[in-house]
Order: structure tokens, then sequence, then C-alpha cells
């Protein structure tokens, strides 16, 4: 077992920066010379790139995907007191949104393999004050779409796609149909933190929708309600895409799909690695009606030895990270009387046993042996 040379990291943007670095720089460069930082060329140019890239949909950019989400839910007319129903294990601003607009967040568990949301769980959690589903498309691969699409239309709820994970992942349909993650339901919503699998080099976001009245109202939302300046229509935000985090996001969508392709090869080592100890490795299982984009490599350690194995690898100068330590539901912000522990099994088993390992685009060959050869190293020594 080589120790590798080059600090490991758990997202590598410096190492993807170097490879296009020359077409970043010029498409920066472009924007200083213009001068048009705010609503420019490169802002409208990468909203056609990216609609073409996911199939000829509406893309509204935004600040970030945070506000994507709340902007969503703002466009579709949601009241205080409605109900939207997301998952359990998340990050919090899924539901930090729904309880910013006053409305109620309703959380259920996911599935045990997949860590998406549970259909099942869903249909139980529908009261006649329900009005939307939140989808999170977690660690790079999409939810049961067909499923939770086919329980909104019985119930005439919306569904608000967050695949701020999981962008580039096509959902495949029974027939063989295909789409892009986040363009399935009412509205997707996606995040281009500088880690995610299309980031740009600050905050950035966008929201999807088939529906052209929706997209303008979305759009009118975004700049304050207004279609005319100085004529509010909504009540409005101000989250704007600025033009040199789309000039960055331009090049790296034309590097999209590779970028999806180097990660999941490196995931392909991982299983490889992992497959023969079961019983104290369970590697992710990849949902047979989506591609993953791996922008998590999450491994299950049983026996309670996650944090031991954290600590090992720690002081093996390789990072790990647990996304999430804690339940939606067992967060201070987001306690409710409704909920207590023990109430979404499958989230707290998978709270107290994920680790996600390095995941990027530029993991080589030397530095995936070194990781994992370390993991198993710890489970044999």
């Amino acid at each position: 077992m080589e120790k590798v040379l080059r600090k490991i990291q758990m997202v590598d943007l410096t190492g993807q920066y170097e490879k296009i670095k020359p077409e970043v720089d010029q498409a920066l460069g472009r924007v200083i010379a213009s001068a048009a930082f705010i609503n420019g060329p490169e802002v409208k140019a990468f909203q056609s790139e990216l609609e073409y890239y996911l199939g000829g949909i509406h893309v509204i950019p935004c600040a970030n995907g945070t506000d994507a989400l709340q902007v969503a839910m703002m466009a579709l007319g949601l009241q205080p007191g409605d109900e939207v129903i997301t998952a359990d294990f998340t990050y919090a601003a899924t539901a930090e949104v729904i309880a910013l607009l006053k409305l109620t967040p309703v959380l259920v568990d996911v599935n045990p393999g997949t860590f998406t949301i549970s259909p099942g769980a869903i249909e139980k959690a529908i009261t006649p004050n329900t009005k939307a589903i939140v989808p999170v498309h977690l660690f790079g691969q999409c939810a049961d779409m067909e499923e939770i699409m086919n329980i909104a239309r019985r119930h005439n709820l919306y569904v608000i796609e967050d695949t701020a994970q999981a962008i580039g992942a096509d959902y495949i349909f029974a027939g063989g149909q295909r789409q892009k993650a986040g363009t399935i339901g009412t509205i997707g919503c996606t995040s281009f933190f500088p880690s995610k699998n299309l980031g740009c080099f600050g905050d950035g976001g966008a929201l999807f929708t088939r529906d052209a009245g929706l997209a303008g109202k979305i759009k009118m939302i975004c700049n304050h309600g207004q279609a005319v300046q100085y004529y509010h229509d909504e009540i409005g935000v101000n989250s704007r895409l600025d033009s040199l985090q789309a000039a960055v996001l331009r090049v790296k969508l034309k590097h999209l799909d590779e970028y999806a392709g180097a990660r999941n090869r490196a995931a392909d080592c991982y299983d490889k690695a992992f497959s023969g100890h079961p019983e104290i490795i369970k590697i992710p299982v990849r949902n047979p009606q989506s591609t993953h984009v791996f922008h998590q490599y999450t491994l299950q350690i049983q026996d309670n030895r996650r944090d031991g194995l954290r600590d090992y690898l720690k002081s093996m100068e390789i990072p790990s990270m647990i996304y999430y330590p804690v339940p939606l539901h067992l967060q201070k912000a987001y306690q409710n009387k409704r909920y207590k522990q023990g109430d979404f099994p499958v989230t707290e088993n998978l709270c107290s046993s994920v680790l996600s390992l390095p995941m990027h685009t530029e993991l080589d060959g030397n530095t995936l042996e070194y990781i994992t050869s370390s993991v198993l190293k710890y489970f044999t020594h």
C-alpha cells in the first residue's frame, strides 16, 4: 500500500480547475471585459445550454439551491399551514424553506438501500392538508419518481424535485423512457455550490419546469416580482445567478457527463474492493430505475465501527464525512411533538452507520488503492 504524494481531498476542485483552466480563465476574462456582471450574456447562454442538456425544459437561474426551493414553493402558491412531505434523511435546507414559509414540514423515512424517500411512507403521511412532495435525489441517484408521480396524481399534489446532488442523472421509467433528474415533477431545483457535480466558483442555483406559465412566474419572483422593471406583480425576492458564475458553469456543463463517468469509475473501484465484505461494509445500492452520478460514495459500516473507521482514516490522512449525523426529526430546530426517537428507524440507523469516502473527478488509481486498502486494513488489523 503506497502512500499517495498529493493530499487527498473529499472534493478536489483545484485538480479539476487545472484541467479546464484555459477555458475557465478565458470565460471569466470575457465577463470582466464586458462588465456585464448581472443578467449578462453569459447567464442567458448558460440558461439556454442547460435547457438543451435537460431536454428542452424551461430553466430559471437563481442565487443558490436553497432559494430555488423557496421560490418553487412561492410560485406554487403554498400557504401557511399547508403540509409538505419530504425525507427525514437529507440536508436541512430541504425542510428549512418549508418552515421559513410557515408551511408544515412532514418528515418520512427513506429506503434503506438507496437512501431516497420511501413512496410507501409518503402515501401513509398524506392528509387533507398535504399540498406537495419534495423528493430528494440523494447522493447522486433519483428517488422512485414513477411511483411518486403516480401518488401525486392520485392525490392532486405538486412534486418539487430536489436534485442538488443528482444533476445529470437519468430516471428510467418502466417503459424505458428516460428523463433527467429534476425534469419529472412540477418543478425541479438544483444547486451549483462548488462541491456539486456541476459547481461554480461561489453560490448558484436554478429551477426547472415544463410549464411556460409557471416558468414566467418563477422568473418574476426571482426578480423582485417584476416582469417589467418597477412594475411588481408578485411578492418576490432578489435571487440571481451572476455572470461570472454562469461563465464557469458554461465551461463545466460541457464536461458534466465526462465528470459523471469519472465518478462512476471511482465508485466501481470502491464497489469491487468492498463488495466481498458485506458483514461489515454495505456498499451503496444502485436503483435500477436511475443512473448514478455519485455526488457522494456512502458506505454503511456495521457493528458500531463507523466512528472507529473514521478516526483510523484520519490518522492515515484520508478524509471522510458523515452525511448526515442527526435525523431532521431530532434536530433542535425541527423537533415536533408528532415525532419522537424511533419513529424513523431506517434514517436513525443510517445516521449512526453511514460514512462517505472521497468522491470527485480527479481520483486516480493510486489514490483509490490507498483509500480502499486503508479501509480494509482497519477491519483486519
